[in-house]
């Protein structure tokens, strides 16, 4: 579809650019909260670059595994059906949350989505931090369950395209709080600056596109205290605004690892383990740094 000579892709791109200097002006005009500094915005642009370069060169793939799925269906869905849009709405949604819980409690999905925590700032270009590796990892994987249920690969690929375009407006200190009905039912600003703060009351929570019924029926839900603003970024940030160091910094951190372990179980660990693994289970994982935390704030309550 063309717009005026323009392609929809290039109306996206020129709507997410024209957002980005409108909260740019504000955040200078000090009318809205929020900070952007030139070297990290345009470290977030060089890793959109490459994220749309690996996703072209890798499209061919990623098609004809969904075709794959698709002719083993077990059922025929029509495109033309608002019934089956409105599931697909839905199931894409539940389809995200888990590969995004994946992404974070697996060190080898991590890798490829690391690099989208890596900024210690929270605006509209942090939206646009996107992995290179992410399809060579297999991260679609739990979108072919929806091929298999019988949805047509484009009606897929479109939904999770939407899925994505709606979480680009949350990525906002701009934004305080929505009213308290939409911040249950819906990912909002305030919702997911939790889920990329490193707090430890923060780490691994939050994990859904659109709808926040997956975090709070699966427990990974936290709202966002006043009295403990996010921290942005990493639990041990990589201080660079490199791309090839943002894109590849886990993956050669990984490779060490593995160089070092001393059996098939370490190398498991440190591959397909939480983030921090280690060994001895005393690594920096979320869950440690939750429960040293936790464990703080009950001696602190119990002194007082």
């Amino acid at each position: 579809m063309a717009i005026k000579g323009l392609s929809t892709t290039q109306v996206l791109l020129l709507t997410r650019i024209s957002l980005m200097l409108l909260e740019i002006v504000l955040i200078r005009a000090m009318l809205v909260r929020g900070r952007y500094t030139l070297k990290d915005t345009l470290a977030s642009l060089g890793m959109r670059a490459g994220n749309y370069a690996s996703n072209l060169l890798l499209a061919g793939s990623t098609v004809v595994v969904f075709a794959f799925f698709y002719e083993h269906r077990w059922m025929d869905i029509s495109m033309r059906s608002p019934y089956a849009w409105a599931a697909l709405v839905v199931l894409d949604d539940f389809a995200y949350y888990w590969f995004h819980r994946f992404s974070h409690e697996c060190r080898f999905w991590w890798a490829a989505h690391v690099n989208h925590h890596s900024s210690q700032e929270y605006n509209l270009s942090t939206a646009v931090r996107q992995p290179w590796t992410g399809v060579l990892v297999g991260t679609w994987a739990p979108w072919f369950v929806l091929a298999l249920i019988g949805f047509p690969p484009e009606m897929i690929f479109l939904q999770s395209g939407l899925n994505l375009l709606y979480q680009f407006w949350i990525h906002t200190e701009a934004i305080r709080r929505m009213p308290a009905w939409f911040e249950y039912l819906f990912n909002t600003p305030s919702n997911h600056r939790v889920h990329h703060g490193a707090n430890p009351r923060y780490v691994d929570r939050n994990y859904a596109g659109i709808f926040m019924a997956w975090d709070r029926v699966f427990w990974t839900y936290a709202a966002e205290a006043d009295e403990d603003p996010p921290k942005y970024g990493l639990i041990h940030d990589i201080q660079t605004y490199n791309p090839l160091r943002i894109a590849f910094h886990e993956w050669v951190a990984m490779v060490g690892d593995v160089r070092r372990a001393r059996n098939l179980r370490e190398v498991i660990g440190f591959v397909f383990g939480p983030p921090g693994w280690r060994p001895d289970g005393n690594g920096p994982t979320a869950a440690n740094v939750r429960a040293a935390w936790l464990q703080g704030a009950s001696a602190e309550s119990q002194a007082a």
